[in-house]
């Protein structure tokens, strides 16, 4: 019986993303390969309780939403992970996936939405980014840039340049919390007329930095 190590169940709206707004239901499993300096879930690094799948479906039958976001830490880092992204959609959720470019997603199922990281130089991390990822990427999934610099602005404008991401996915350019200002982001990307789309957090706008949004 598959069981995953799991932070955290809990209801809220989507914070980023094309589903931006949208009340989710979100699954936080613990644990992360990674170190990024910019990390707003530290706390998930450890703990949590084990979980099978049924017992997950089970908990998040009590909210009414069909939409669902398998997160982390890095959700991939669990191999069950996998086969709960297939349980949801076969239970009719529309789900995405937030994963940090570092792990294979070649084996998540094709209904689920991924929305990828590319990970910047600021973010202490960049040569974790799994660029073979690129091309398993398919339409309506989305790749994330957390920007913390003016030098990770133009090396993401770079990347975007030379490697190939597949045309029909979003790229979403998102100010690291207390490193750049959103007005300061938003006029470089004017000002270059750079085709990205640039959002903001909404869980921390309305609810701050903490955890359980």
């Amino acid at each position: 019986m598959t069981t995953l190590k799991i932070f955290e169940i809990f209801y809220s709206l989507q914070g980023e993303s094309s589903r931006v707004g949208l009340p989710t239901i979100f699954i936080r499993l613990t644990g992360c390969p990674l170190r990024c300096g910019y990390c707003d879930t530290e706390y998930a690094f450890k703990g949590g309780s084990n979980m099978t799948l049924d017992d997950i479906m089970q908990q998040i039958a009590a909210y009414d939403t069909r939409y669902v976001c398998v997160t982390g830490g890095e959700p991939l880092a669990q191999k069950g992970c996998i086969e709960l992204l297939t349980r949801l959609g076969d239970a009719g959720y529309q789900v995405s996936l937030e994963t940090s470019g570092a792990m294979d997603i070649a084996e998540v199922d094709s209904r689920v939405k991924v929305i990828m990281d590319i990970k910047t130089p600021g973010s202490g991390e960049v040569e974790k980014n799994r660029w073979e990822n690129l091309p398993l990427l398919k339409a309506g999934d989305e790749v994330k840039w957390v920007i913390c610099s003016r030098e990770d602005y133009d090396w993401a404008k770079l990347m975007l340049q030379t490697r190939a991401f597949p045309a029909d996915c979003d790229q979403l350019f998102s100010p690291s919390f207390h490193e750049v200002s959103g007005e300061t982001l938003a006029s470089w990307i004017l000002q270059d007329h750079l085709k990205v789309r640039m959002q903001l957090q909404l869980h921390k706008i309305l609810w701050g930095e903490k955890q359980g949004v």
